[in-house]
């Protein structure tokens, strides 16, 4: 007997992989690994905002690629940090300048509650500079529609499915490069 599967496809080029396939999310921003030839070690977060990917450095010229939402205009950080806590389902609420912006947020002055209504999505990860926290966050989303685009109040925003793989990946102390 004679059994094999071949398959035809323009997909990406053979030795990595791509996962998942959120129908929402434009198909260019889906997971995957790439070749990565930057500088940074093994366990770096390196984001860049103007391509709207983030990379998970993994070594020997390899790293995961996501794809993110990003700061509306004036919003963004930029720069180093680390990881200065992880949560999962985490509670959100809106900070005071966030409200001033967007008015229609006061409805949520009190905080919403981890859950799938929850704009945090399913985890976030905490940017800090020494001990200091930067308000930024790596988190997912309730609006997977959204990555690839600059829509946040300043955040980092990826599909849920990817931070939980993100958050595995990363521990408290995790170095984050946004460019």
């Amino acid at each position: 007997m004679l059994c094999g599967c071949t398959t035809t496809s323009d997909g990406p080029p053979l030795g990595y992989r791509v996962f998942g396939s959120d129908p929402d999310v434009d198909p260019r921003y889906r997971r995957q690994e790439v070749a990565y030839t930057g500088p940074e070690p093994p366990g770096t977060i390196v984001v860049d905002t103007g391509a709207r990917y983030l990379y998970f450095v993994e070594g020997g010229g390899v790293a995961t690629r996501y794809g993110v939402a990003v700061g509306e205009e004036g919003l963004s950080f930029k720069g180093e940090a680390t990881i200065g806590r992880k949560a999962e389902w985490p509670s959100w609420k809106p900070t005071d300048d966030m409200i001033a912006r967007k008015p229609r947020l006061a409805q949520y002055a009190d905080g919403v509650p981890g859950g799938p209504d929850n704009p945090l999505g399913a985890a976030a990860l905490y940017l800090y500079q020494g001990r200091q926290d930067t308000m930024f966050r790596l988190h997912g989303t309730n609006a997977p529609w959204s990555i690839g685009h600059a829509v946040s109040n300043g955040c980092i925003r990826l599909t849920n499915a990817n931070i939980v793989d993100l958050y595995a990946r990363t521990h408290v102390g995790t170095r984050v490069v946004v460019i």
